[in-house]
């Protein structure tokens, strides 16, 4: 999961310093999007921990975060996706705007053109051929890995979302003023909830928000090569732009030289929760208005409450690492932060599972009883920590 990133390196504000002393670029933007992938790397395994140790209570609560929900509904590990789109799209602000400061427009476009055609294609490769890896014709005997067999939907995929994103998203902002951009996310927003509040699809007798009975899904499977494919795939792509504009707007704001870096944290959480509130309202409106937190169709409620825990996570991480300094639990983050492209393409190259119970599997993972699970998941973390840390000081990082 590639996204662009600025130069500059963070000397972050202190508290009440003028928003004219920031950097343009912060170490909290780094640690965030080292967090997320963190939680990439680890969410089927702690996942499988909790609930090894308890379905119920505090564990059974934590197992219930770290998996999708099938359909409605939002738990913590659908805030990642997003998150990371959220985080593109601040990025993209700095470093586009680097770029047609020193080289002019025709270099930006030359910039998302290949960062674009590169992602897409990893995306693809990954999905065909790396996420196969493991995948066998026969099963108990570990043959016949299954590469002559492609995905009808091998144009879909995390990294492929990313793309489109982050190309469409880039081209609008190098186009549009600000007030333009909201315009776009006020249309995209406003025809997406309509198309799938009040169009029933042509094979259904009656609206649905049931999967593969709505509109939207009527549209994929008639775009060849998706077929259907969600929540990553062709007609899903509007609102994952209006993901990314939120990102564009939250840089735009960090920019404005009007407030102090508190003032703006402030403001950060503020606007944060209310369009989480927003989010979750929508899903509950009367007369057929109801728009249901729905990550499959990446539905608009699901965008603004993504987006409002993505603005107050950020806000929390200027507020604790640019405002009051406190940085001694960073390094982990940005260890992984700055290779995120790397430790995401290597999750089907490492069984880190695997690894871990090489160490403490068999016997000792059998005595830790139900806590098992979770002394393997712990250890599994810890050698992906272990790589990156070793990635990060011999300075490998794989970048598009």
């Amino acid at each position: 999961m590639a996204a662009t990133t600025a130069t500059a390196v963070s000397n972050p504000a202190k508290p009440g310093d003028a928003a004219t002393e920031q950097p343009a670029r912060m170490l909290a933007l780094d640690v965030l999007r080292g967090f997320t992938m963190f939680w990439i790397i680890g969410s089927d395994s702690l996942h499988n921990a909790f609930k090894a140790i308890s379905e119920t209570g505090v564990a059974g609560f934590f197992a219930n975060q770290f998996e999708h929900r099938k359909w409605e509904g939002f738990v913590f590990y659908d805030l990642i996706f997003p998150m990371f789109i959220f985080i593109i799209g601040i990025s993209l602000v700095f470093s586009l705007q680097k770029i047609v400061q020193t080289h002019g427009k025709g270099e930006a476009y030359k910039r998302i053109f290949k960062r674009f055609v590169l992602m897409f294609l990893l995306g693809v490769f990954y999905d065909e051929f790396m996420f196969k890896m493991f995948e066998y014709a026969d099963k108990e005997k570990s043959i016949g890995v299954l590469y002559d067999k492609w995905d009808e939907n091998m144009l879909c995929g995390v990294l492929q979302r990313l793309a489109i994103a982050y190309a469409i998203t880039s081209v609008l902002f190098l186009n549009f003023s600000k007030r333009g951009l909201i315009a776009i996310f006020v249309a995209i927003t406003i025809l997406y909830w309509g198309a799938l509040t009040f169009i029933k699809a042509p094979d259904q007798e009656a609206h649905s928000w049931e999967r593969g009975k709505n509109i939207i899904h009527y549209i994929d499977n008639k775009i060849p090569p998706y077929g259907g494919s969600d929540p990553e795939s062709l007609a899903t792509t509007p609102p994952a732009i209006t993901t990314c504009l939120i990102g564009v707007f939250t840089a735009l704001f960090l920019q404005d030289k009007r407030r102090t870096l508190t003032q703006k944290v402030q403001l950060l959480v503020a606007i944060g929760a209310a369009i989480t509130v927003l989010g979750y309202a929508w899903g509950y409106l009367p007369g057929g208005l109801n728009y249901p937190i729905i990550k499959r169709l990446w539905t608009s409620s699901y965008v603004l409450v993504s987006g409002g825990f993505s603005l107050m996570m950020l806000g929390a991480f200027i507020y604790i690492i640019d405002v009051l300094q406190v940085k001694w639990w960073t390094p982990m983050f940005m260890w992984i932060g700055m290779n995120p492209l790397l430790i995401y393409m290597s999750t089907n190259i490492l069984d880190y599972p695997a690894l871990a119970r090489r160490f403490v599997g068999g016997p000792i993972e059998e005595a830790a009883g139900r806590f098992g699970p979770m002394l393997v998941a712990i250890v599994a973390l810890s050698i992906s920590v272990l790589i990156v840390r070793y990635l990060y000081q011999k300075k490998i990082f794989l970048r598009l």
